[in-house]
C-alpha cells in the first residue's frame, strides 16, 4: 500500500497482490519459454490512483524494447491483496510477477518459484545486500527487493532543544541516551521529551531476542527486558516520556511534535516528518534531523520491504524475471523515489544528487541524506511467525499496563509470554 503517508504507524505495510490468469500468448513452461515473449501479467498494492504514469510509463518503454512481449498490470487494493493471491494460488491461475510485502512471504514461501536460476550475482549485483539476503528462505532466493520506508531518523524542535544545550553534531546514539535527554528537557522546560515505549522493537534494540531459535516459545522474558521496562517507566514517571504515550490509539497521541506537545522523536520515519511538514508547517521550519538511535548492536531494524515474486504456476517465469529486473533497475527506483517518499534497494540510485546533493538545512533534504546512508545498516529481521502484528500488539499491552501502574514489569512480562506462547501453539 503506497500513498504520500507511505510508512504511517505501525507500518501498515501488510501488502501483497492480486490478478488472474496469464495470458498463453507465448509459449508455456514446458520448454519453449522465452525470455522476450508472451503476456505478463504482473501485480502491484495501491498504486494506480497517484501512480498510474509512472508505470504505464514504464511498461510503455519496456513493450518498445520488447515487441513480443505484452505486459498485464493489476494493481489492487491493500486489503485484499493476501486473500486475492491466495485464491489465486489455489485456483492455479496466477500472475507472472507479483509485489509482495517482505511481512507476508513466509505464507507464500511454497507456492513461489525460487529465483536463484532467474537471478544470478550479476543480476543482483546492485541490489543492497543486506536487503537481498532475508528474502531467502532455506538458502532459496524467493523474492527479489524493490523500495522500503528507509532507514529512521530523528528529529529535534530547535527551540525547545536550544534551552538544554542539544548539540545536533551528536544526538543520542541508544535508547538509554535518549532517555535521559528526555528527562533533561522535560525537568529545564516542562516539555515533555518524546512519546517512545518500550515495544517488541524496543527489546530488540537492546540485545533482547524475542523467540526461541524454533521460533516456538518466548524468550523475551528476561533479567534484561525488566531492566529496560523499568528505564522507561522511570522516564514516563518524569515526564521525560508524555503521559499520553500509553494510550492504544497511536495515530492520534494526545502529545505529539505536530501539536508542539514533544520535543523530539529519537526514531521516526520519513512518512512522520512528512506529516509535520504538512500539518504544522511552522514545526516543520522549527525542526533539525539526524540520525536516530540505533541498536545495541549498530544499525537499524527494517519494519518491511516490498519486493516482486514469481508464482511457481506462472507459464511465463523467465518473461517475468527479465521484467521483474527491468521494473527494478536503478534507474527505475530512483526515478519512482522522486515522485513518492520511499527509498531504493538498489546501490546505483543511492548515488544521484537527489540523495547525494543536499545543501542547507531543509528537514527533508536532510533526512534524504541521514536515511540514504543509513540503508547499508539496515536489518530486516523479522519476528518470523505469521502472527507478527498480533504478537506485537500482545506485548505492547501489558507494557502500558505496566507503565499506568496495573502490573510490575515482570507481571507484565510474564503475561506477555503466556500469551505470546498461547498464540504460537
Amino acid at each position: 500500500m503506497l500513498s504520500r503517508s507511505f510508512l504511517a504507524a505501525a507500518f501498515a505495510f501488510s501488502l501483497l497482490a492480486t490478478g488472474c490468469v496469464a495470458g498463453t500468448s507465448g509459449a508455456t513452461e514446458g520448454g519453449s519459454d522465452q525470455p522476450f515473449e508472451g503476456e505478463v501479467e504482473f501485480w502491484t498494492i495501491n498504486l494506480k490512483k497517484n501512480y498510474s504514469g509512472y508505470i504505464n510509463g514504464l511498461i510503455a518503454d519496456y513493450q518498445k524494447q520488447h515487441p513480443k512481449v505484452t505486459i498485464t498490470w493489476v494493481d489492487v487494493p491493500g486489503q485484499e491483496s493476501a486473500t486475492k493471491l491466495l485464491a489465486a494460488v489455489a485456483s492455479g491461475e496466477v500472475p507472472d510477477a507479483v509485489n509482495v510485502s517482505s511481512i507476508e512471504l513466509g505464507r507464500f514461501v511454497p507456492s513461489l518459484e525460487p529465483l536463484d536460476a532467474y537471478f544470478d550475482q550479476s543480476a543482483l549485483a546492485d541490489f543492497q545486500a543486506n536487503l537481498v539476503e532475508p528474502l531467502r528462505t532455506g538458502g532459496k532466493l524467493y523474492a527479489v527487493p524493490w523500495y522500503n520506508g528507509g532507514a529512521p531518523i530523528a528529529m529535534y524542535r530547535k527551540s525547545v532543544m536550544d534551552r538544554v544545550g542539544f548539540d545536533p553534531a551528536t544526538p543520542p546514539t541508544g535508547y538509554d541516551e535518549a532517555l535521559a535527554l528526555a528527562d533533561e528537557v522535560y525537568e529545564k522546560t516542562e516539555v515533555n521529551g518524546f512519546n517512545a515505549l518500550p515495544d517488541h522493537n524496543t527489546l530488540r534494540y537492546y540485545g533482547v531476542e524475542l523467540l526461541s531459535p524454533d521460533k516456538k516459545k518466548a524468550a523475551f522474558n528476561t533479567p534484561e527486558a525488566v531492566a529496560v521496562l523499568e528505564k522507561f517507566k522511570k522516564s514516563y514517571e518524569a515526564k521525560g516520556i508524555a503521559p499520553g504515550a500509553v494510550s492504544k490509539d497511536v495515530r492520534n497521541l494526545p502529545q505529539t511534535l505536530e501539536n508542539g506537545q514533544v520535543a523530539f522523536k529519537a526514531h521516526a520515519n520519513a512518512a512522520e516528518l512528512l506529516n509535520v511538514q504538512k500539518n504544522a508547517p511552522d514545526v516543520y521550519k522549527d525542526l533539525v534531523v539526524t540520525p536516530p538511535v540505533q541498536m545495541s548492536t549498530g544499525g537499524n531494524l527494517l519494519l518491511a520491504q516490498q519486493a516482486f515474486s514469481i508464482p511457481k504456476a506462472s507459464k511465463h517465469k523467465k518473461a517475468a524475471a527479465e521484467f521483474i529486473k527491468f521494473f527494478t533497475n536503478g534507474a527505475n527506483q530512483l526515478a519512482f523515489c522522486k515522485i513518492v517518499p520511499i527509498y531504493p534497494s538498489t546501490v546505483s540510485s543511492t548515488k544521484d544528487a537527489f540523495f547525494t546533493g543536499v545543501s542547507g538545512a531543509d528537514p527533508m533534504a536532510v533526512a534524504r541524506s541521514v536515511i540514504v546512508k543509513g540503508l547499508p545498516g539496515l536489518k530486516y529481521v523479522p519476528i518470523g511467525t505469521a502472527k507478527d502484528a498480533e504478537l506485537g500488539e500482545l506485548i505492547s499491552e501489558e507494557v502500558r499496563a505496566f507503565l499506568t501502574g496495573t502490573k510490575s514489569a515482570k507481571e507484565a512480562l510474564d503475561t506477555a509470554e503466556k500469551r505470546w506462547n498461547d498464540a504460537l501453539a
